[in-house]
């Protein structure tokens, strides 16, 4: 009778519904409130896009209006990105001294005085004195958003909150395209002042909507303010253990005792920020040296393959491709807009399930097959001047619209949350502003320089430039970039210690799991 009696099941054979749910854990809700903080920070750069993409169209009706040359034309297009050096570099210092918000709310005021001086304007000199306000403000903009929103997110959704940024940036640049478009039929004295005026209003609403915010709970570990950072963590955190932890080593990091649990502590005289150029620049670890590394390298390469010339320009290059008309062209660059805006909003959906190095090789190939292909049919198309080569024309109008969309949906984005989450906490602000910085003195010269290149090589030499920059970066981000999904962002100076080729395989077994053994789900996980 014994072999009748049931077996009890081994230690070894967990039931198939345990193993089921040991394998996939169930992935947690999107956190709402760290969602809403994201999306209110995020919405500077609707403005930041909104004033570099708006003078693609109104720069046809001042040139009019004004009796300016295509030289002047070209530095009050791409000028602002050099006058947005200075907002990003002092964006850095200004939010470890006033906090994140309140810099975001400072970003704000800039943007509404640069819409109404440059609305406003008499003549091009008044008009520059705008460009260089509004530039501020961009430089502002690019940096502090995606800091603030890094530092809010919580690790299984931070690539997705952290890319808002750029969705918003391509928002404010199809609004800046509909903004051409709309009022392009007016009076050629009074519509671009209209398109630059319409800019003044949403600064307005935006800061007042930020003052809900809460303050990055980073900052107010810097400044001692622990009872306020843990409130902040509770909210914005997918479940109490994981806000404590996060506590716990943003302490780590900012020097503080593990033990210590009082609402206010104090803290080092440099939590200001102060001293921290000299740690970046002067003497840095070798692993801070690599992550400065990639995030200048990144930023550079992001803007040196063209993206911005494509924004400004390309009335001028739908021209070039056989479009006449103001009105087609500026018609086909809101096609530009929505592409771009479309592509981007993928990609915030796939940065925290696919990763940060997939993503950006795809959008790196991408690109170049793109721009290999336009400069080939602009060639065509510029070796027949008396011919009306339909195909020609279609498809350099396809790839204008295939380049940007694989720029929004790896490279555009990434370029972003990959420098916002890298640096170490005390060196994070002014290292995301060095590595805006780059990226707007690189938009400046390409844009200050894209009329005075293509006269010189031609449009078509112009975009197969563009294509070898942009394969070097493919190259750049292969051997150069590690993955990020899934670290926490006190891990990343652990991480960019490993060489990118054999790190991941170097950690504990455990830790490699969490971060590559769950496929679609590893978000599900809790890591801080």
């Amino acid at each position: 009778m014994d072999d009748q009696k049931p077996r009890a099941p081994a230690i070894s054979d967990p039931p198939p519904n345990q193993t089921l749910a040991l394998e996939k854990p169930k992935k947690p809700p999107r956190n709402k409130y760290a969602l809403a903080c994201a999306t209110l920070a995020s919405m500077t750069s609707i403005l930041s896009g909104y004033d570099v993409a708006v003078m693609s169209g109104a720069s046809v009706f001042i040139q009019k209006d004004l009796e300016i040359n295509d030289t002047q034309i070209e530095i009050l297009a791409g000028i602002i990105n050099i006058f947005s050096l200075v907002g990003s570099v002092a964006a850095g210092r200004t939010s470890d001294w006033i906090g994140r918000r309140y810099t975001i709310i400072f970003a704000a005021a800039i943007f509404f005085a640069g819409a109404l001086l440059m609305g406003l304007a008499t003549n091009y000199a008044f008009l520059m004195v705008g460009r260089f306000v509004a530039g501020v403000g961009v430089g502002y903009a690019l940096m502090i958003a995606p800091v603030y929103t890094a530092e809010v997110a919580p690790t299984s959704s931070r690539g997705f909150l952290t890319s808002f940024p750029e969705v918003f940036i391509n928002s404010g640049v199809l609004l800046g395209y509909v903004s051409n478009f709309a009022f392009a039929k007016l009076p050629d004295h009074l519509n671009w002042r209209i398109m630059f005026c319409v800019g003044a209003v949403p600064p307005i609403f935006l800061a007042i909507a930020v003052l809900a915010m809460p303050e990055s709970p980073r900052w107010l570990v810097m400044q001692g303010r622990l009872g306020e950072a843990k409130r902040v963590l509770a909210k914005t955190s997918d479940t109490p253990e994981e806000a404590q932890l996060r506590l716990l080593e943003i302490k780590e990091a900012a020097g503080i005792p593990e033990n210590c649990n009082d609402e206010v502590v104090a803290v080092s005289e440099k939590s200001h920020g102060e001293g921290v150029w000299k740690e970046l620049l002067l003497r840095p670890t070798p692993s801070v040296r690599r992550i400065l590394i990639a995030a200048i390298g990144l930023q550079f390469f992001q803007q040196a393959s063209g993206i911005d010339s494509v924004v400004l320009y390309s009335p001028r290059v739908f021209e070039k491709a056989g479009l006449k008309s103001d009105s087609n062209s500026l018609g086909a660059t809101v096609a530009v807009g929505f592409m771009k805006t479309a592509a981007i909003l993928v990609a915030t959906f796939l940065l925290d399930r696919v990763g940060r190095r997939p993503l950006l090789l795809s959008s790196a190939g991408g690109m170049v097959i793109s721009l290999v292909i336009l400069a080939s049919c602009l060639s065509v198309i510029e070796h027949h001047p008396h011919e009306k080569l339909t195909w020609a024309a279609a498809m350099s109008i396809a790839t204008v619209l295939t380049f940007v969309g694989s720029f929004s949906i790896g490279l555009g984005p990434i370029a972003w949350v990959y420098t916002s989450e890298i640096f170490p906490l005390r060196l994070r602000a002014q290292g995301a502003s060095l590595g805006t910085a780059t990226n707007r003195i690189l938009s400046g010269v390409v844009t200050m320089t894209f009329i005075s290149l293509y006269k010189a090589i031609t449009i078509a030499g112009s975009f197969f430039l563009y294509s070898g920059i942009a394969a070097a970066g493919w190259l750049f981000f292969y051997f150069f970039l590690p993955e990020t999904r899934g670290r926490s962002l006190e891990d990343m100076e652990v991480l960019f210690g490993k060489k990118p080729e054999g790190g991941e395989e170097e950690k504990k077994k455990g830790e490699a799991e969490v971060v590559h053994g769950v496929g679609e789900d590893s978000n599900a996980k809790t890591e801080v």
